[in-house]
């Protein structure tokens, strides 16, 4: 059985400093040679503040950074954002000035190389830096993700796929759920993290992972060698079942996960902690399902009192479903894929997945059936 470790923590330094200290050397032995470079990967998804609990926090990052250079290796901490530049997320999130007496390097993933992942997806493009480590070191936030339920740490290394690369993805996945789970699945596989260390001290809720979603603090650090392990330990403190959470469904059918973890460490089950709904993303039969998606399902839309016009989430929609009409945005639900990447990207929370009316209404009559 995996273990799974679980600590109560705060982001003080001198309190979270001996916590992850003690939590990486439970792991075992020799997991960072010396010499050895060793990739940090945070999730710095746009320029945001720690307290908006969207970007790991960076004293959790500090802190892993010294481990590292305690054992003589040599950390590089990176990641490719999906909004903003690298700087300014290094800025605004608090990095350099929590780094700024320490040497360690900050680099946005630029370069990529082609890995066979396995079927169905063959050679893709995952970033130099990622798979040339010597070292993975995986540091994910506890967040909430409209389109797939959570974002931990298997969810954590789509951040590998550089720049615009990751909108393509969620193109050629289309609305195929279960089929994106797998290709996060096979991306965690290449990059074959050694450490993944969840920071849910303050975590995202609602209609995470970007700006929508709602902090909460659960006061939570759940680490281990296995990012599969990680997460179902997450979805147990969470109160949710494992099975669905869609990673964890192509977990088991890969073969990477079990029935169960063991957790060693402080356990406390968080109380309605509040999910996005996880809505169907094709419904009916096939000759009605175009029909069916636009005007049943869930899909997202604007708050125009929120929205500034940015063009952000016109940018990043992969299936170019969003134009500017006047004063608003206006979807084409006919090309929407439904992979919420507006919601994620929206640097001012303006957009939600909302049911449609008549989604709704048949819903309720399925219940009361």
């Amino acid at each position: 059985m995996t273990k799974v470790f679980t600590k109560t923590a705060a982001y003080d330094y001198k309190t979270l400093k001996p916590i992850i200290f003690e939590m990486i050397d439970a792991m075992g032995e020799g997991l960072i040679p010396e010499q050895s470079r060793v990739l940090i990967k945070p999730n710095l998804l746009l320029p945001a503040k720690p307290e908006t609990a969207i970007i790991t926090h960076p004293n959790v990052v500090r802190v892993v950074a010294e481990y590292v250079l305690s054992k003589g290796a040599r950390p590089l901490i990176a990641d490719s954002p999906a909004m903003g530049s690298f700087e300014k997320i290094m800025k605004e999130g608090g990095y350099y000035q929590t780094f700024k007496d320490l040497d360690v390097d900050f680099k946005a993933f630029k370069k990529s190389v082609k890995v066979d992942i396995g079927k169905p997806f063959g050679r893709i493009e995952i970033a130099r830096k990622a798979v040339e480590a010597d070292v993975v070191i995986n540091l994910p936030k506890l967040k909430t993700h409209t389109g797939m339920l959570l974002t931990l740490g298997v969810k954590n290394l789509f951040g590998c796929i550089v720049g615009l690369r990751k909108p393509k993805w969620h193109l050629r996945s289309g609305v195929d759920r279960d089929m994106f789970a797998r290709l996060l699945l096979q991306i965690y596989q290449a990059v074959n993290p050694a450490i993944t260390i969840v920071d849910g001290i303050l975590a995202l809720e609602g209609q995470g992972p970007g700006k929508s979603g709602i902090p909460r603090h659960l006061g939570i650090l759940a680490g281990g060698r296995d990012a599969c392990a990680v997460d179902m330990a997450i979805c147990s403190i969470l109160g949710v079942d494992a099975d669905e959470l869609p990673t964890h469904k192509a977990a088991k059918i890969l073969g990477l996960a079990g029935d169960a973890v063991y957790i060693s460490g402080d356990f406390n089950i968080v109380q309605n902690f509040n999910l996005p709904d996880k809505a169907p993303l094709t419904m009916g039969p096939k000759p009605l399902q175009r029909f069916m998606r636009k005007h049943l399902l869930q899909r997202p839309e604007v708050d125009d009192l929120l929205c500034r016009l940015c063009g952000e989430c016109r940018k990043y929609c992969p299936a170019k479903a969003i134009s500017q009409e006047a004063e608003t945005l206006d979807f084409d639900y006919d090309r929407c894929i439904r992979c919420y990447c507006c919601i994620e990207i929206c640097p001012h929370g303006a957009l939600r997945a909302t049911e449609t009316t008549a989604g709704r209404v048949l819903r309720n009559l399925s219940i009361l059936k």
